[in-house]
């Protein structure tokens, strides 16, 4: 019953109406799934956008070409309307239901950018919980917002950092899509249209295990800065998704296991671990835009 309350209050704080998606336009017949699997088919889209949309290093998109493109006025449109007739639990693996959602999420977020007309930042409206609420799909029937793919079902339920309460109530049909345990490096895939965000790459089941090696480790390296004697500065997602790294011993952890072995870093942290500092720099919320 909170669940429930504090969500019509933030629906009506945020004008975040529980019906309104993205990929259900007024009017326009929902097309049978596709033939493909419709996993399959977003990794496809990725490709295209990556090729076509993103830049190399997978951290700028070229909204204004983007909007205007056959890509997205029709393969685009065409592919998340199919996501109304898509059967989640046909992702049998724990590998193909990461990086399914991993993957929309991403396109969710560049679909988002464009339908909300969002120019300057994500963040722009009650510090982003207007657009990561209203941003949002209907898959399989359920609505199903940024915040619900990411707290709700990549994030086993645990919730919004800044909100109380797990993400999806207990009689929520969405929660038998939550998966079982968080894995901590889906930080590192998820892009958020943010210039602090990580690149958008394609997710695939076969790869998984490496690809989010990766990414974390491209991260962890690129990213955190010794401070003085003591100090080592890293990005805000440590702090904001600090239980999902185990707590503060779990994050230096994190970064022992990511930063590479001959890296001074890592020989720093490994001897001053006990009196380490951590330090969170601000996130730049800045559209990621080319």
């Amino acid at each position: 019953m909170l669940i429930q309350l504090r969500e019509f209050l933030l629906n009506g704080l945020t004008g975040s109406h529980p019906q309104r998606v993205l990929n259900n336009p007024p009017g326009q017949e929902i097309p049978p799934a596709p033939m493909e699997r419709l996993d399959e088919a977003l990794r496809l889209l990725l490709n295209r956008l990556i090729g076509d949309a993103i830049s190399p290093d997978g951290k700028e998109v070229d909204y204004q070409w983007l909007r205007s493109s056959s890509l997205f006025t029709r393969d685009f449109r065409n592919l998340t309307i199919a996501l109304n007739r898509f059967d989640p639990p046909q992702l049998r693996s724990r590998a193909e239901q990461i990086c399914f959602w991993i993957n929309l999420y991403n396109v969710l977020a560049l679909h988002a950018v464009i339908e909300l007309n969002v120019h300057t930042s994500v963040s722009e409206r009650w510090g982003g919980l207007a657009f990561f609420r209203q941003a949002a799909y209907c898959v399989g029937g359920q609505r199903l917002s940024l915040d619900d793919i990411e707290h709700g079902i990549l994030r086993a339920n645990r919730g919004h950092p800044f909100l109380p309460g797990p993400q999806f109530a207990k009689n929520d049909p969405r929660l038998a899509w939550a998966l079982p345990r968080v894995d901590a490096r889906i930080h590192f895939a998820l892009n958020c249209a943010s210039r602090s965000c990580p690149p958008i790459g394609v997710y695939r089941p076969t790869h998984l295990d490496q690809q989010l090696d990766l990414a974390a480790a491209h991260f962890v390296e690129q990213d955190i800065e010794r401070v003085g004697e003591t100090g080592l500065r890293l990005s805000s997602i440590f702090r904001w998704y600090q239980q999902d790294f185990g707590g503060v011993e779990g994050v230096i952890d994190f970064l022992l296991r990511f930063l590479p072995a001959g890296d001074p870093r890592r020989g720093w942290l490994v001897e001053n671990r006990r009196s380490v500092n951590l330090l969170y720099r601000p996130y730049d919320w800045q559209l990621n835009r080319l």
